[in-house]
């Protein structure tokens, strides 16, 4: 990718910071749902809260919309996820 095919990529996709939710017995469910679902989420890290109580996972992905980040992932997670907004700034 050129440099100026670059400049409009990231000027055209945004960073969503993408959290689940899910109770303790749903944990295996969120998990095995992204089996059947092509994403680019799927074989990647990310971080969670299920070992340590919260039941939780964040992903931060570049979509268009928050439509589009939410589509990264199967619908049964999806559907207990929000996607936020969000962008880099440096704390003095």
């Amino acid at each position: 990718m050129s440099a100026a095919d670059w400049g409009a990529h990231a000027q055209r996709m945004a960073r969503f910071l993408v959290q689940h939710r899910h109770e303790p017995a749903e944990c295996g469910v969120a998990y095995a749902a992204f089996k059947g679902h092509d994403s680019p989420l799927r074989h990647g890290m990310t971080i969670t809260s299920c070992l340590t109580g919260g039941h939780m996972i964040w992903w931060t992905v570049e979509a268009k919309s928050e439509r589009q980040a939410l589509g990264f992932l199967p619908i049964y997670v999806a559907d207990r996820s929000t996607a936020t907004r969000v962008s880099e700034v440096e704390i003095p």
